[in-house]
């Protein structure tokens, strides 16, 4: 619905993702201005909400718009890449500065940032790592059966969609607290699994694409 409004009212892709940036980092930014409060984390939720959503129709307007452009591409990562550190690392400089938690707890957020900025480059590289192998796969054909339910729900706690309503649950503070631990956690071992499973097929499909031009040489 968003796209559609969009690309009815003349927007760009490019606009929709300044529109999904300018209500991401407001909320971000409210994290260092303002101590935790129930007030504070409904608005907050609220921005990330609508950031997440505009973020996730700016591929859609450009396909509506008959394509994307590497420039939208860059722009699209680039702000994803930037609210993916600056969430955690603004939220410990709020926490500190309100000494709102203890601080041995800070140290979640910090690794949530080393953690968000790995997995997010992971997938980018190993995307454009699959093209230039020619083993990705185009999504016309991709398997339309969809995920089974069990690994639905075991990669809830990963979806960024998730962690944005998390912060709902700010204004009782030990509550978002283990929440927030629990989300960490969990993509910390998706991370692992995943970056396990892309470098054993990236090699692998580089041991074959040698042995393929080897085989064509002779």
């Amino acid at each position: 619905m968003l796209a559609a409004g969009a690309y009815r009212a003349g927007l760009t892709s490019n606009a929709v993702t300044g529109i999904s940036a300018l209500f991401t980092f407001s909320g971000i930014l409210l994290l260092v201005l303002f101590p935790p409060s129930a007030l504070l984390g409904i608005i907050i939720g609220v921005l990330l909400v609508l950031g997440y959503a505009f973020d996730s129709a700016d591929g859609q307007v450009a396909r509506l718009r008959g394509g994307g452009s590497p420039a939208g591409e860059w722009l699209d990562h680039m702000a994803d890449a930037v609210k993916i550190s600056a969430l955690p690392l603004f939220m410990v400089v709020g926490f500190y500065r309100f000494d709102a938690v203890p601080r041995p707890w800070l140290l979640v957020p910090l690794a949530a940032t080393i953690i968000g900025a790995g997995l997010f480059f992971g997938m980018i590289l190993t995307e454009q790592l699959r093209r230039q192998l020619g083993t990705a796969t185009p999504v016309a054909v991709k398997d339309t059966g969809g995920p089974s339910w069990v690994r639905s729900v075991l990669v809830i706690p990963m979806d960024y969609g998730v962690l944005c309503l998390s912060f709902f649950l700010l204004g009782v503070l030990p509550v978002f607290v283990v929440v927030y631990t629990f989300i960490t956690a969990a993509t910390a071992g998706f991370f692992l699994l995943a970056a396990g499973k892309w470098f054993r097929e990236l090699k692998s499909a580089g041991a074959a694409q040698t042995v393929s031009l080897s085989g064509g040489a002779l």
